[in-house]
Parts: C-alpha cells; structure tokens; sequence
C-alpha cells in the first residue's frame, strides 16, 4: 500500500528540516494537510518560536485511541558525499533516495497518507498522530509537548514511534544522558611545563577513570542478551583543549554519554561520574579551586515494554510474524512510557540507512508498513 506515500514523501523531504534550522515551514504544510481533512491540530511552539510540534486528533474524543508518532528533524548532509541531491526525492529502481526517507520522513509520510484515508471512516476510538521536533539533538522537543498532550487530544492507549524497525516491533531501548567534562588547570609557559597544571592531562586523567566504569559495567554490570551491547556503555566522543603549542592549556573539555539498561539506574551512575571528578579534581587541589565541573547536557529515558503485554498483543495482531525486538538507538518512546503511555517502535525502513549519504528506504517497507497502519485504521471504525 504506497498510494499517496511517494507523493507526500517527495514534499517532506524537499524541506530542510536539519535540527539547526527551523520546521516552522512542513509544520504550516502538515497542519494544513491534516485540517483539510477534518483533523483536530494542535500547534505547540517551543520557547524560542522559530520551532514547533503538532499532536493531531480525527474521531471521538472520549476515547483514548491510538497514537502514532514521528520527529519532522533530520540530520545534516554538510561533509558527507552524496551522490545525488539530499533534499531531492529520487527514485532508482525499488529505493527512494534523500535526506529522511528512513529516519524518518518516510513514515510520517505513511501517517498523512493514512489520515487521507482515515476521513472517510467512521471511527469508533480516535486516531492520534503527533510530530515533533528535536529528536535529533537528543530527543529534547517531546517532553514539552507532553506536557500539552493531555489537555489537547488527550493521551492514547498505545503510541507507535515509527522509527526504523524494518517493520518488527522493538520493545526496548537503552536510555541516554550526555554529560560535559569541564576541565581547569593552569597556563603558563611550555618550557616550564612541569611547574603548571595542564588541563588536557586533568581531561586524561577523568577519561581513565570513565574507561574503569565502562570496564566495570562491562564485567559486573547489568545485562540484557536482546541487545547486540547487553551491557551498559560509556563513549567520550569529544574532546578540545588548548591555544598553542607553547602554552600550558587551562581549559579543556570532554563531551560523553552513558547509555543504560533500565536495570542500571541513571542517578547510581551520575553518583560514580561526579565521585570520579572528585577523586581527579583532589589531585589537582593545590588549584584552590575543583579541577573538574560536570554537566548534564541532556538526558532521555528508556523503554522496557512487556514482551507479553497488551501493547504488544494489538500490535502483533496488526503484523502477523513481526519479531519482538530491541534497538541500540534511542527515541522519543521512552518519553511516551515514562509519562505512563504503554509505546512501542516499529516503522519502515533501517537504522542501518539512517544518518549516512545517499540514505535511502525500500519501497517494500513504505507497503509494509501502509498495510499495518490501515489494519489498524480498520480496528478502530465501527
């Protein structure tokens, strides 16, 4: 089933929605889409007003319905080789190319083709749909939106998070929180470097400390055998420091994150990060000040539904074969499950597509996945 989802697919991947710039613009076309269809929208602005998401509603409101849920961000295509133009719907064969196709414009795609088809029926609980914005930078534009949720369409029985899937329903995902190193030493010549305090030896020291966590996490800690990784993990993906080569550097920084089995609560390893400051920063206490200061930058939950639920019942009715799955990568279900909505991942496409040049998604999974959606529009009319 892929009538209108080309179409519509083509129109959301021409806009440049890159987490850097603003979605004011497919948000003014999704919301004019889905009022011409006799959608109840939602407008929710972010703080600055150069950003916004939109929780949608057809059918009655005294039902909590079903909730399907995407991000209209993308990541950007600047340094990476593409082929052919990112912002471009192009079609070779059984693939469509362009930034978003599989994360993850190609199921909102599915979800405005579905509210096309959703108002000419009669529906006994209320389609939900919901569109956010952010996600790339960390999932930070849906837990505002929550906020709003209840008090404009009213909060659903099941929410699918249409993320990369290949269509199997993922139960699970670790959380994340990423954390800033802010390192201080003292400047002065390199000649006599010995007598100054180098901040990046101050960052290398807190990252032997961080590698003794992911070893211990990696011997002793929790574990999940559904995950490639079954165990926690901690990943320094930055570090910068420095003004010259003869100077002692006083600043230096290190960006890091955690990603957590729900078993391995967040606040006992933010407790283990802050004591490892500590233990470097009392090596360096002739500074009169702490050698390290650490930051939250951001944080999401995870998700650890109920392989034998009831959120996962509907949903395998709706894919008869579907594998119960986890992912490694994080998204907005975990906010939906925290905020006590039972949610799910499953959407077109491959992670493995997702992030990288030339990204792509398989028209195979754009049917797979309007075949889903419209056994579902068929459990929910009369």
């Amino acid at each position: 089933m892929t009538d209108g989802v080309v179409e519509i697919l083509e129109r959301l991947v021409a806009f440049p929605t890159f987490s850097a710039d603003s979605n004011l613009p497919i948000i003014a076309y999704i919301e004019d889409f889905l009022a011409t269809r006799g959608f109840e929208v939602h407008r929710l602005a972010d703080a600055g007003g150069a950003k916004a998401g939109l929780f949608a509603r057809i059918g009655p409101g005294d039902r909590p319905g079903v909730m399907l849920s995407g991000h209209t961000d993308v990541v950007p295509v600047a340094g990476q080789a593409w082929t052919r133009d990112p912002l471009r719907l192009t079609r070779e064969g059984e693939r469509l190319f362009g930034r978003g196709t599989t994360d993850m414009k190609g199921f909102l795609a599915a979800m405005l083709a579905l509210a096309d088809r959703a108002r000419d029926r009669d529906l006994a609980e209320p389609l939900k749909l919901a569109f956010s914005y952010d996600e790339e930078l960390g999932c930070l534009g849906i837990g505002p939106m929550l906020g709003a949720l209840r008090q404009t369409v009213g909060a659903p029985r099941l929410v699918i998070v249409g993320e990369p899937s290949s269509m199997q329903i993922a139960t699970g995902h670790k959380g994340k929180s990423a954390f800033r190193a802010r390192c201080t030493g003292v400047a002065g010549h390199s000649a006599m470097a010995p007598d100054f305090v180098n901040a990046i030896h101050v960052a290398a020291d807190y990252i032997a400390e961080l590698r003794g966590l992911q070893a211990r996490l990696a011997a002793e800690g929790c574990r999940d055998s559904d995950y490639d990784v079954p165990f926690s993990t901690v990943h320094v993906g930055r570090i910068a420091g420095g003004r010259a080569m003869n100077i002692v550097p006083d600043h230096a920084e290190i960006d890091f994150e955690i990603r957590y089995l729900e078993g391995e609560p967040l606040t006992a390893l933010e407790v283990e990060l802050r004591a490892a400051a500590e233990r470097v920063s009392l090596r360096y206490g002739h500074l009169g000040t702490e050698a390290i200061a650490l930051d939250r930058l951001f944080a999401y939950p995870g998700l650890d539904t109920p392989p034998d639920g009831e959120a996962v019942a509907l949903l395998a009715d709706l894919l008869p074969g579907a594998r119960r799955i986890k992912v490694s990568y994080g998204t907005e279900a975990g906010h939906f499950s925290a905020a006590g909505m039972p949610a799910l991942v499953c959407g077109p496409g491959s992670m493995e597509q997702g992030h990288k040049p030339d990204e792509f998604i398989d028209m195979s999974e754009l049917a797979a996945c309007g075949t889903m959606l419209d056994r579902l529009l068929d459990s929910i009319a009369r």
